[in-house]
């Protein structure tokens, strides 16, 4: 599915329409959509809230490792992955080697990203949808250095050693707080058609046929559970996958020690007063890019300002292009255009087809070259493919960063996170050694 918006759209693609369609407004929903689409995402999402009620009684398990989640309430574009990738790094920092723990799925984007931006440093990276198997198996084949010593006053273990010994420290749950693990990556669409109304039956029916494979959350205890917000978008219409956007209910904020509000450089002052009611510590973030490298030319560094006076296609399958779009067109390029897919979409022949005939338009419009534009997540996906295209595509590198506001830096922020960690080794002494235990991968 593709949605091309011209300079300056701000619709969302089709397939996030629905899920940012409040009730009042259903009466607004050409017949088809009111009459099949919704009352069956409707009865899907019911299903799907009543499975995580039930995963809820599944049985945990403690790693011998603190254990951070990193996850977000809703679907797409809260800059999850971005703050594994600042953890990850962090800990390195510490002389703390990370595990990252990963489903990888819909072609496994993220941590095919993640393991290229942090080659550089100790973290080692665990993909599978049972990520509890995982992780023992990890700590098997690297060791670990215990809980109850990792950040602990009283022990203090050199940083170095740590770092040299290649043990592991910390295990870092990428989409910790999503309990509910769908078999595949589901997307609305909105069907103008009898016939797509058909397809749209048979797709819930699968669905809601298959088994839900949520145990490899909560079969690991987490110590520490940061939430990511989007603060463009928080909580679309509040109901859940796949009627709107929520992964957990609002409720689930209670369960986290640290909520961070992703662009929130990007959001207004009411927008961000009306998501920091939580009781937990609350810190802002945004995407911060750094360079730029072409696909054919990874490895060679280029400045941002090589887009001063460009003309850019912006070509993106991400959760929140309208932040990738904001981030741009702070470069200073010329014009920029857009087209935007759906999250984790891969890119096919057609797709560049129409990409490159986009690209040429432009030129012969303006009267100048025009380059494409990509996210790391975009490239990272399947970075062959888009060497094939017989234009310039250069790749946007950002990283997360915390945002100082009211005293809550970057500084603090690790401070509390390392505060909770510290307190959760304490207590966790006791815990039994499940790496010596058989568990099954």
């Amino acid at each position: 599915y593709r949605s091309p918006r011209g300079d300056g759209g701000e619709g969302e693609a089709s397939d996030a329409r629905l899920a940012a369609t409040p009730d009042s407004a259903i009466r607004d929903l050409p017949f088809i959509h009111r009459a099949l689409t919704v009352p069956l995402l409707s009865a899907a999402s019911a299903v799907l809230r009543l499975t995580l009620l039930l995963s809820r009684l599944r049985p945990r398990r403690a790693l011998p490792v603190p254990v951070v989640s990193v996850g977000n309430l809703t679907w797409g574009g809260n800059g999850k992955t971005p703050m594994v990738d600042f953890l990850a790094r962090s800990f390195h920092r510490l002389g703390i080697s990370p595990l990252l723990l990963t489903r990888g799925y819909a072609g496994g984007d993220e941590p095919k990203m993640l393991r290229r931006r942090l080659s550089d440093t100790s973290a080692k990276i665990g993909v599978g949808a049972n990520r509890a198997a995982v992780a023992f198996s990890m700590l098997r084949k690297y060791g670990y250095i215990h809980h109850s010593k990792t950040l602990c006053a009283e022990n203090k273990p050199s940083s170095t050693n740590k770092l040299d010994s290649g043990k592991i420290g910390v295990a870092i749950l990428d989409d910790g707080m999503q309990v509910m693990q769908l078999v595949f990556c589901f997307q609305i669409h909105l069907f103008d058609s009898v016939d797509e109304g058909i397809v749209m039956v048979i797709y819930l029916h699968a669905l809601l046929k298959q088994p839900f494979l949520s145990r490899q959350h909560w079969s690991l205890l987490r110590d520490v559970v940061i939430v990511m917000v989007n603060g463009l978008a928080p909580w679309g219409n509040t109901h859940f996958i796949p009627r709107g956007p929520m992964r957990e209910p609002l409720s689930a904020l209670g369960r986290a020690d640290i909520v961070v509000i992703h662009n929130a450089d990007l959001a207004s002052e009411v927008q961000l007063k009306a998501i920091t009611a939580a009781t937990c510590s609350v810190f802002y973030s945004r995407l911060a890019p750094s360079h730029i490298f072409e696909v054919k030319q990874p490895l060679l560094k280029l400045p941002l300002n090589v887009l001063n006076d460009k003309i850019v296609l912006c070509v993106s399958a991400i959760g929140c292009p309208s932040a990738f779009i904001h981030t741009v067109r702070e470069m200073g390029p010329l014009k920029i255009d857009r087209m935007d897919f759906s999250d984790h979409h891969f890119f096919n022949a057609h797709d560049f087809e129409i990409i490159q005939e986009t690209v040429r338009n432009l030129m012969d419009q303006h009267g100048k070259d025009a380059i494409v534009l990509i996210t790391e997540k975009d490239y990272d996906r399947d970075p062959e493919a888009l060497t094939t295209l017989d234009v310039k595509v250069w790749v946007l590198s950002s990283s997360l960063q915390i945002i100082p506001h009211k005293e809550q830096g970057e500084d603090e922020f690790m401070r509390k996170l390392k505060e909770i960690i510290t307190i959760t080794g304490r207590a966790k002494s006791h815990v039994v050694d499940w790496t010596q235990v058989e568990y099954g991968v």
